[in-house]
């Protein structure tokens, strides 16, 4: 069975960084694009970043030069690093995969995701 569990979340004051890490388990993810998504309360979740197979990196506009997508493959971890947080970025964040590899196609609802985990940045 295939788990993805993120942790790292927590209450950040603006301007300040946090990492957040996903923990793959259940099949190797090396060949998978990884994701990371957040949503908001009262808004739809909305892409953040995503990382390739190959390393190729995708940022929605809003984080670009703030937050920093990463894997180990060695570890089977995702990892986001998110740095000068605005209140704005408060969300549950997820990571995500879809169910197939080599494939760049964002995660369907019933592919691979974590249960989220909460960031808050106070003003």
């Amino acid at each position: 069975q295939v788990h993805l569990v993120e942790s790292g979340g927590g209450l950040v004051q603006a301007g300040g960084s946090l990492r957040l890490s996903c923990a793959a388990s259940g099949r190797s993810f090396s060949n998978y694009a990884m994701y990371w998504f957040r949503q908001a309360p009262g808004k739809e979740r909305e892409f953040v970043a995503r990382i390739s197979w190959s390393g190729s990196i995708s940022y929605t506009d809003s984080v670009k030069g703030r937050f920093t997508i990463s894997r180990d493959s060695a570890k089977a971890t995702l990892y986001l690093q998110m740095n000068s947080l605005k209140p704005e970025d408060t969300a549950v964040y997820y990571c995500a995969a879809p169910d197939a590899t080599y494939r760049l196609s964002l995660p369907k609802p019933d592919d691979y995701w974590g249960q989220g985990t909460q960031v808050t940045v106070s003003s």
